[in-house]
């Protein structure tokens, strides 16, 4: 998250994204390579269709949503009793919810995938398929939605890069290497189901750090835009707490007085 990292993920874009662009054979001779693995049934990407990398995926998908449902969840909980107090740091809330939503979410799911009609290796022609091969920055390819450039699974688990930058000091070492594992597994696994270029992988993972680099500056550091715990919590206080109180007038017990009766 400093700017070492900054300027290693815009070389690995400007190096990948020159390689791909300038010479697309290179891509194209990884995605055939996979193109080539044939099960008994005679399906071309037969590693798409193995139950242990099926597995692996499924495996995959999950880690992002285990760690967000608890984060939403205490914001969740914090909206019905406003009375107590965050069990999450109200920045770190922000933090992880805004990212997964701007990255994979927005960025990735929205923007890209239903806009940039680049087709899925095993649609193109040159595996076998009957749409046509574009480049990763021409948008103007034959797939409707849900298309090849980037991929959501890749993106999807970079974002625990995330999560690692909010771990203790003693672990975000580890912590980041087990986000760029998963990451670099997720897009070795959608390369070889045919599923997605490796220019998609790489850039869904560029695009996805390069939004988690951003925040912690908005959000942590710099003077115009940082935030505190405190005022977040006040600000979630504020909105909940009408609506708090109006129930509470109609279900809470009211304490009665007086003493026993004799």
């Amino acid at each position: 998250m400093n700017r070492t990292g900054l300027i290693i993920a815009l070389v690995i874009a400007a190096l990948n994204g020159l390689a791909f662009g300038l010479f697309p054979e290179l891509e194209l001779s990884v995605a055939r390579h996979f193109h080539d693995v044939v099960d008994a049934g005679n399906n071309t990407f037969a590693w798409r269709i193995y139950p242990p990398l099926m597995l692996a995926r499924d495996i995959g998908l999950w880690v992002s949503t285990a760690i967000i449902i608890p984060v939403v969840a205490v914001f969740v909980f914090k909206l019905i009793m406003p009375t107590r107090k965050l069990l999450i740091p109200g920045r770190a809330i922000i933090f992880l919810t805004a990212t997964l939503a701007l990255g994979p979410g927005l960025l990735v799911n929205v923007v890209l995938k239903d806009h940039w009609g680049r087709s899925r290796p095993i649609d193109v022609t040159q595996l076998g398929g009957t749409e046509r091969y574009v480049r990763w920055w021409d948008p103007r390819g034959e797939c409707p939605n849900n298309c090849s450039f980037v991929s959501g699974d890749v993106a999807g688990a970079f974002w625990t890069i995330a999560p690692a930058a909010l771990a203790p000091p003693q672990w975000r070492a580890l912590a980041y290497g087990a986000a760029l594992a998963l990451g670099t597994g997720m897009a070795a696994l959608r390369v070889m189901a045919g599923a997605h270029f490796l220019s998609d992988a790489i850039f869904a993972g560029v695009f996805t750090f390069l939004i988690i680099w951003l925040a912690p500056g908005l959000i942590y550091r710099w003077p115009r835009t940082r935030l505190s715990d405190a005022h977040i919590e006040r600000a979630i206080e504020r909105i909940a707490m009408p609506g708090y109180l109006a129930l509470c007038s109609l279900f809470c017990k009211k304490k009665s007085g007086g003493g026993k009766n004799e």
